[in-house]
């Protein structure tokens, strides 16, 4: 006899595992392609925004206020992780590192300066639409 979705074991760990693997790839298309536009493409962090809600969704999350905020958080992440990679890439490809050894070198002041510099207030616009993009998709 089949079971009913109220019988099988509920698996609380799909949703977060299938956001973190998302966030994780989406951040490196997103590195892979302002490499190559030469441009922040902060653009990029509503459909980051849109990818974290729907991943969420489709792991199974109930939907509330817990999903929306870790739609947020993820989203957040987000956009910290690719301006930490970007400027660790950036650097690294001035002084001959790799992207990881010059991202495990890069200090947080020297990152939140060289981010502050390369964040026009449209990126921070996006980055900021993004957030609320998140919240509002995933509720």
């Amino acid at each position: 006899m089949p079971q009913s979705p109220r019988d099988t074991p509920s698996a609380h760990w799909i949703a977060p595992t299938l956001l973190l693997l998302g966030n994780i790839c989406f951040v490196l298309a997103w590195i892979l392609l302002a490499i190559y536009l030469q441009d922040q493409s902060s653009w990029l962090a509503v459909f980051g925004a849109i990818a974290s809600a729907l991943l969420l969704r489709l792991g199974g999350m109930r939907a509330g206020s817990s999903r929306a905020a870790l739609a947020v958080g993820s989203t957040a992440g987000m956009i910290l992780l690719f301006n930490w990679a970007m400027i660790a890439t950036q650097i690294g490809m001035i002084m001959g590192l790799n992207p990881l050894d010059s991202a495990l070198k890069l200090g947080m002041h020297h990152a939140s300066t060289l981010a502050g510099l390369a964040n026009s207030g449209a990126d921070l616009a996006w980055m900021a639409l993004a957030l609320v993009l998140a919240w509002l998709l995933a509720r």
